[in-house]
């Protein structure tokens, strides 16, 4: 198992590489083939259809939580009802997802009368269509995705995702060229999908010989699991908030054009969370079982410590590079059309910062069943957030949703949560930011360096952007190798680095 979260970890990094690099090429591809207004409307679209997620009240996360408990009393037959419960569960919020998309899709002509034309609308109609299928396919694949979980089996998980990252954007070129535009782009997410739900149930069932009983419902163990996951159903409404609400509010305030704007700074502070969770995954597996057999706050304290510094070093590395060459990174990449997608990102990804780096905290919160007050929390800031955005979309733009989500962010996850961290949860959040402090600094110093430097020779062409970027990344490096990183640290990647060649 130990080698699963070590390989998994270090493909779920391999797979961030991989998706930057097809985002590189992914989104100019689409701005090119669809033009800033479909691709506006796309986003828009994807963002409404992908709030449908919300329909699985939080059921995918208490997956593992339940299963480690019956693993630990080895109850094959607990685990074989609970995969029946999740497996019939999620059929039946497939099928209110379709429900849902179909009433969405005939009143689209009265939800974006205001924003979209009546081309964009009809494009809408079709996209919402085509796309809600696709996250009906989505939630069939949840059960087998978490039993796979369970089982740590991230080799296999992290492959996967990386053939699925390829694959996609591939598909979409093909069907772009046949002349299929955005419904091309929604219909080829819904083939590699099934393709995904194909090879799950595959692993599951054959190599991890998943069972159910389907003669059985056991209702008690679903309300058990549905009062668990209401909580967690909370936190997903904050996601919803936060990730796909301001592109559905744009599209009816604005216009197209803005929705795309803000989609492209969206995608780069998407990079950032992923960056965090693939290793905080690998994570979740071993916090329950921690949690089941002593449920010891110190030792969580010192997991979460020393999964979130080396997340900080990795998210301070990718962040103090972004603003030293990001705004000529837009630039190449999304077009000028885009620029002030540099300045939405900067603004988001700073105050989620501080959340990426503790979220083996949600993880522990969960194990625990003490996830209400966070989500009271998160629910209160994500209210506020789309307050702002209602009220200041009509004289900003796409600015007022970027406001929102700093106020949200910096007062929720920044303040209230690290709060609840230390006097209720009991995790000693001094020692936490203690051990984060030599990082913090070092990123401010090398970053400021850097835009001193960079202000007398500008990065204005893709020579001087590859030269600062390589420059900035060996000075990073270096100083957080020797003036960061403890020697334990350094002689435990030394011997990952042995173990991988080996």
């Amino acid at each position: 198992m130990a080698n699963q979260r070590r390989s998994g970890a270090l493909l779920g990094y391999a797979n961030i590489l991989v998706r930057n690099l097809v985002y590189l090429l992914y989104t100019p591809l689409l701005l090119h083939y669809l033009g800033q207004n479909d691709y506006g409307v796309f986003q828009m679209v994807n963002s409404v259809v992908m709030s449908l997620s919300i329909l699985s009240a939080g059921f995918s996360f208490a997956y593992i939580r339940f299963y480690s408990r019956r693993e630990a009393k080895n109850d094959t037959t607990g685990i074989r009802q609970l995969n029946t419960v999740y497996l019939i569960t999620y059929v039946c919020v497939a099928c209110l997802a379709m429900l849902t998309g179909l009433i969405l899709m005939a009143n689209t002509d009265r939800i974006f009368s205001q924003g979209l034309t009546s081309a964009e609308r009809s494009l809408a109609a079709a996209l919402i269509l085509i796309l809600t299928i696709n996250i009906a396919f989505s939630f069939l694949n949840t059960p087998f995705d978490a039993f796979i979980a369970a089982h740590e089996q991230f080799i296999f998980q992290q492959s996967r995702q990386m053939f699925t990252t390829l694959a996609q954007p591939f598909l979409a070129w093909i069907l772009l060229e046949c002349g299929l535009g955005a419904q091309g782009v929604a219909f080829s997410q819904i083939l590699i999908t099934v393709l995904l739900l194909g090879l799950n149930v595959r692993f599951a069932c054959s190599k991890l010989r998943m069972s159910f009983d389907l003669h059985r419902f056991d209702r008690a163990l679903f309300k058990s699991i549905f009062v668990f996951s209401f909580w967690i159903f909370l936190n997903q409404i904050t996601d919803l908030v936060n990730n796909q609400v301001p592109n559905f509010l744009l599209g009816m305030l604005a216009s197209s054009s803005t929705v795309a704007v803000f989609s492209v700074a969206m995608q780069v502070r998407t990079v950032f969370v992923s960056m965090s969770l693939a290793m905080s995954n690998v994570f979740v597996p071993l916090i329950n079982r921690i949690v089941a057999s002593s449920d010891d706050s110190d030792r969580l304290t010192k997991l979460m410590t020393r999964v979130g510094r080396y997340q900080m070093i990795l998210f301070c590395f990718v962040f103090g590079g972004f603003v030293i060459i990001g705004r000529y990174f837009i630039h190449l990449w999304a077009g000028d059309q885009n620029a002030d997608a540099y300045w939405l990102a900067l603004m988001m990804i700073l105050p989620v910062g501080v959340d990426l780096v503790q979220n083996t905290g949600i993880e522990i919160q969960r194990a625990r069943n003490r996830q209400k007050t966070r989500s009271a929390i998160l629910v209160t800031t994500a209210t506020l957030d789309v307050v702002i955005s209602i009220v200041l979309i009509p004289r900003l733009g796409y600015w007022a949703t970027a406001i929102g989500y700093v106020v949200g962010m910096v007062l929720g996850y920044g303040i209230l949560m690290n709060l609840y961290y230390h006097f209720s949860m009991k995790l000693d959040m001094r020692y936490f930011w203690a051990k984060q402090v030599s990082t913090l600094v070092l990123t401010v110093i090398l970053t400021s360096v850097f835009v001193v430097l960079t202000h007398f020779s500008p990065v204005s062409s893709l020579s001087s952007f590859i030269v600062w970027g390589a420059l900035y990344s060996v000075a990073f490096t270096v100083s957080a190798w020797y003036a960061v990183l403890s020697v334990d640290e350094r002689n435990s990647i030394k011997n990952k680095l042995h173990l991988l060649r080996r």
